[in-house]
């Protein structure tokens, strides 16, 4: 044996030797290590561009890639560049239709081929993830309409399977980047392809690929971060129940990167996660309200003991897209310390990008470990001794300097102005500036007293000013409310809140018609107008409005047809498929949607796909076309009610040449006369036929469809209820 031992010897050598001169082998195997070399010690940094939606009818998103993300590139000279997601639009010039454009592929294909060429970049440093734009109407992966697999980079790079990961080393630091897609394996046209859905075969490969350095016999610190599009409120849980927050908890991630929302909804769509109990309130599988919801300030005693170093948490960022708003991030993790500057090309390019990575900005970039690093000197006081910066610029710097503003004057008054030092080394892909400061005198219990900003000044005089920023050099977090739209879509769960709201939705349309049913049949004639209406001081405002509300849906009740084709329609979206249609492609077969969503054919056997994304279409249906359809047509009920009381008793009076009419009694009179209420409720009428008019357009649109073949019911319904109902209440 010692005689074959000997000659496998060389073999290894050779293959070993073989793979260290690939330098693509080394970025597809998930346990080999890229030494980062041309940065300052103990630094790296990456890019994140998201949400390009290169289309056909919007040419400049390719163009203006092309001009400001390849020079960027050359003057950033990042070791990792990610495109999170939605690369191409795959959408109609109505936005009505969502399927795959080859002729955008293309587009992306020539786009990133002349970035990278421009930016001197080797193309193994890119990694281009899927997003749901990028699986609208792919019934197979590497079929014939996965364009994903013929043109990304990923593909090219023949980086196969969801999950991928590549491990940067820098003085001794390990910093981890996974990357994970969860778009549909079968991919929906939209409007039904809203949510990430993670498997649980993926959750393992993603837990496996964060676990791989958590050794015994290495102990070499490890930062981990990850990359995906989808953020978690509009991440499904997995078919088990799972859900990807709690592998990432269970790793304390640095941070997760990811896209989908674009800035429109807001520029804080940030959160904190953390876990304080191994199970969490129900409240928090729901929503959270603002972005570091349940964290508590830490006493002044921090415990240092081993047992207590272990926090689960991890912040999530999703960040601006490029398509409206031109948006690049640039994240670096200076000794474990990570921080971002997103970058706006929407008013051009930028000679001089600012990114400062000590100390850290307390709103968005602070963690619950923080005050432990502080008090207990975890990471070595070296790390609190400098202010720290990196800088690229095309030109030459002439000077860095930083300003420490004290805001509890009531204004920001300078109290730490003074020059900083490029780090001398060899550096030739980035530079880092510094300065010592005293960094105990900025400890504070306060983390929004002290404001930190940057200003770097090149050879030809041009400056630029890093974003100001609070800090806490104890690791306190500085609370930031979330506006409305950054919570609709930040802080609901909506994977999660899809079946509640349905069934609110349900329960709530049961009550409005099954109530006054019962209040009918138990009390009779006394629940009607005169019985309800009120009374002189008898009733206050409350019990006003509340029995006018009863009343309401106790004279719907009573127009029997009405009521009973409401029942009708209720059952029938129930029971049976709300439409017909192509939800993959023109070519394959007709399906059906329920509330439930998709039900699919493959080998003969039925499957359901789409939830909770055909919430897009379930909820607006429900909420804005059926709910006020219902209360619409009990306040036309009870109007005719109204009218016919009011007809019959001036019908009854007696003739009084000597009694004369108030001025509010001729206004009533003038009122009732004319019905004017009837017409405004024929005015609210037509509002909903135009809601429902326009979310049936895109349906049709969408799934190439016909409404009298595929969906009759569903479209042509409440418009024939609602004609019928006024016609029906228009005589007394």
């Amino acid at each position: 044996m010692a005689p074959h031992g000997n000659r496998l010897i060389p073999l290894l050598l050779a293959l070993l030797a073989a793979a260290a001169s690939n330098p693509s082998s080394v970025y597809g195997d998930d346990r080999a290590v890229v030494e980062v070399s041309g940065a300052p010690d103990g630094v790296v940094w990456v890019v994140q561009l998201s949400d390009l939606h290169f289309s056909v009818h919007h040419p400049e998103r390719a163009y203006d890639f092309r001009r400001y993300v390849g020079p960027a590139l050359a003057m950033v000279n990042p070791d990792l560049v990610f495109i999170t997601g939605d690369l191409t639009d795959g959408k109609s010039k109505d936005l009505l239709t969502m399927k795959q454009n080859e002729v955008e592929w293309i587009e992306y294909r020539n786009t990133m081929k002349d970035v990278i060429e421009r930016s001197k970049l080797p193309s193994r440093i890119f990694y281009d993830l899927r997003g749901n734009h990028d699986s609208f109407g792919v019934p197979t992966s590497g079929g014939d309409y996965d364009f994903y697999q013929k043109y990304s980079i990923n593909a090219k790079s023949g980086r196969q399977g969801r999950v991928q990961s590549v491990t940067l080393e820098n003085s001794g630091r390990k910093h981890l980047f996974v990357g994970f897609d969860s778009t549909m394996e079968i991919g929906l046209r939209g409007p039904t392809n809203l949510f990430g859905h993670p498997t649980d075969k993926q959750l393992i490969e993603l837990d496996q690929s964060l676990s791989q350095w958590d050794t015994e016999f290495d102990k070499t610190p490890v930062t981990k971060t990850t990359v995906g599009h989808f953020p978690l409120s509009f991440s499904a849980l997995t078919e088990s129940g799972k859900s990807i927050k709690d592998v990432f908890l269970k790793h304390s991630l640095a941070a997760y990167l990811c896209g989908h929302l674009h800035s429109r909804f807001g520029k804080n769509l940030k959160r904190y996660y953390h876990r304080i109990t191994q199970d969490p309130s129900l409240y928090e599988h729901y929503y959270q309200f603002n972005m570091h919801q349940g964290y508590t300030i830490q006493s002044a005693k921090e415990n240092c003991s081993e047992e207590a170093a272990h926090i689960e948490e991890f912040w999530e960022w999703e960040m601006g897209d490029w398509r409206r708003r031109r948006t690049m991030r640039i994240l670096a993790i200076d000794d474990g310390y990570v921080s971002f500057t997103d970058i706006d090309f929407s008013l051009g390019s930028k000679s001089i990008i600012i990114v400062p990575t000590f100390p850290l900005d307390s709103r968005f970039m602070q963690r619950r470990s923080a005050p432990r690093d502080f008090n207990c000197h975890v990471k070595g006081a070296s790390t609190f001794d400098t202010v720290r910066a990196l800088v690229f610029s095309r030109q030459e710097i002439v000077s860095v300097s930083v300003k420490i503003y004290d805001s509890r004057p009531g204004n920001l008054e300078v109290v730490f102005d003074t020059e900083m030092k490029r780090v001398s080394g060899n550096e030739s892909r980035g530079d880092m500036y510094l300065v010592p400061w005293n960094w105990r005198a900025f400890a504070d219990p306060s983390p929004t007293r002290y404001w930190l900003q940057i200003e770097v000044m090149d050879i030809t005089g041009d400056t630029s000013v890093s974003q100001l920023r609070p800090f806490s050099v104890s690791g306190l977090f500085a609370k930031v409310s979330w506006t409305w739209k950054e919570f609709f879509v930040m802080g609901m769960q909506w994977a999660s809140l899809y079946n509640l709201t349905l069934r609110c939705a349900l329960a709530l349309i049961f009550v409005l018609l099954l109530v006054p049913r019962a209040l009918i049949v138990l009390f009779k004639d006394q629940s009607g107008y005169t019985y309800l209406r009120a009374n002189g001081s008898q009733w206050t405002l409350l019990k006003y409005l509340v029995g006018g509300f009863i009343w309401l849906f106790v004279e719907l009740s009573r127009t029997i047809l009405v009521w009973s084709l409401l029942w009708v329609y209720i059952i029938y979206l129930l029971v049976f498929p709300w439409l017909f249609g192509h939800p993959l492609t023109e070519d394959s077969g007709l399906a059906y949607m329920t509330y439930r969503g998709w039900t699919l054919k493959r080998s003969n056997e039925a499957f359901h796909a789409g939830s909770p994304d055909v919430m897009v279409i379930v909820l607006p249906h429900l909420c804005f076309v059926v709910l006020p359809t219902i209360v619409i047509l009990a306040a036309m009920a009870a109007e005719r009610t109204a009218f016919r009381e009011h007809y019959f008793s001036q019908s009854r009076k007696k003739k009084d040449d000597h009694f004369q009419k108030s001025r509010r009694q001729v206004e009533r009179d003038s009122l009732w006369s004319g019905r004017w209420i009837r017409k405004i409720l024929i005015v609210l009428c037509l509002m909903v036929l135009w809601k429902h008019w326009k979310q049936c357009r895109g349906l049709v649109k969408a799934y190439a469809m016909n409404p009298l073949l595929h969906s009759p019911v569903y479209f042509y319904f409440v418009p024939a209820l609602i004609v019928f109902s006024v016609y029906k209440t228009s005589s007394i």
